[in-house]
């Protein structure tokens, strides 16, 4: 008599837990295994030199199919290892870790430290603190705080590349995107393609301030 094994079901909240795995719907930074990373630095090293994995591997004293493993990062090399392979190729230990010495960008703006701009706005009488900036990456980012006191006007032809959010603060705007028009109050926003004329239409009721929020890609 055959016992069928028993099928274990993952219970609805883990499974749901699972695919929650980011605080967005960004998908997970997948940026390879230490030892794919450590892997490719060793082949483009050997590459770069013009040798052969079995050139390299006589000259690290290792074998041709360890070398082809750690190239593919199958393994994970040990220290004598790496420390063979850097004299054979007459670099440093250290250059098998440039890859994972990646930059990840950070900034903490306190209350009122914003740094002061200006932009086609300002003639306008809108005041802009840049609240951070990103630095590194294909994207960049760009965060204001945009404050228009009593004395401002309205100001509704810009457009630049990207997309754009704005987050009601403080006041009540009128908000132009293109053809139509938002009356934007505090906890109002408002997202959109940049690239389409855009701009607080009609001030409403001053002073307001908004956060804005400008997204583009960088330009090689």
């Amino acid at each position: 008599m055959k016992v069928k094994p028993k099928k274990t079901k993952s219970s609805p909240a883990r499974s749901k837990l699972e695919e929650l795995r980011t605080g967005s719907n960004a998908p997970l930074e997948v940026g390879g295994s230490l030892e794919s990373k450590i892997g490719n630095e060793v082949r483009q090293l050997r590459k770069e030199l013009e040798l052969t994995v079995a050139e390299l591997s006589t000259s690290a004293g290792i074998s041709t199919g360890m070398l082809s493993k750690i190239e593919t990062g199958s393994i994970s090399a040990s220290l004598g290892t790496l420390n063979a392979l850097s004299k054979a190729l007459n670099v440093p230990i250290s250059r098998f870790f440039r890859e994972t010495e990646e930059e990840r960008d950070c900034s903490f703006v306190k209350a009122g430290t914003g740094v002061k701009i200006e932009r086609r706005g300002t003639k306008s009488g809108h005041h802009y603190q840049l609240l951070g900036q990103s630095i590194h990456g294909e994207l960049g980012v760009e965060p204001y705080l945009i404050t228009l006191n009593e004395d401002a006007e309205a100001y509704s032809n810009f457009r630049h590349a990207g997309v754009e959010m704005i987050y009601m603060l403080t006041g009540k705007v009128r908000y132009r995107h293109a053809d139509q028009t938002y009356l934007m109050e505090p906890g109002d926003t408002l997202f959109f393609d940049a690239a389409a004329r855009h701009g607080p239409e009609e001030l409403v009721k001053a002073p307001m301030t908004y956060l804005s929020v400008i997204i583009y890609p960088r330009r090689n």
